[in-house]
């Protein structure tokens, strides 16, 4: 880690870890969503914990940095993993067919009440 700050290299590793941390996220978010739904929540919120006490623990900034850019990417998935849900209920990325999803009652007739409106006189 010295040879990095000696040779001014901190932003630049910080750069490509941050850049690297918010695109193994991604795709974290989509297959926990996917196999766990929005329940996996809590898995990002107690990882954005210990990446805070991580980053607080840590003495090296470059260390400390990455931690908290993990810490803080964590917390933002946890809105991204309800964003996802809505995405999938949209079509825009696949459903697991193994699940059941909040919506899937209320397509099902008889469960939800009419599927269409009464007419007139009924």
């Amino acid at each position: 880690m010295e040879w990095i700050e000696n040779h001014n290299l901190s932003g630049l590793v910080i750069g490509i870890c941050t850049f690297l941390i918010i695109g193994l996220f991604h795709p974290a978010v989509i297959k926990a969503e996917y196999y766990w739904g929005t329940r996996s929540w809590w898995l990002f919120l107690l990882s954005g914990i210990v990446g805070i006490a991580a980053s607080l623990a840590c003495r090296h900034v470059v260390a400390s940095t990455i931690f908290g850019v993990f810490a803080f990417s964590s917390f933002w998935s946890i809105k991204e993993i309800f964003d996802q849900e809505k995405r999938v209920r949209k079509g825009w990325f696949p459903r697991n067919p193994r699940r059941r999803y909040g919506w899937d009652e209320e397509r099902e007739p008889g469960k939800s009440g009419r599927t269409r409106p009464a007419r007139k006189g009924q």
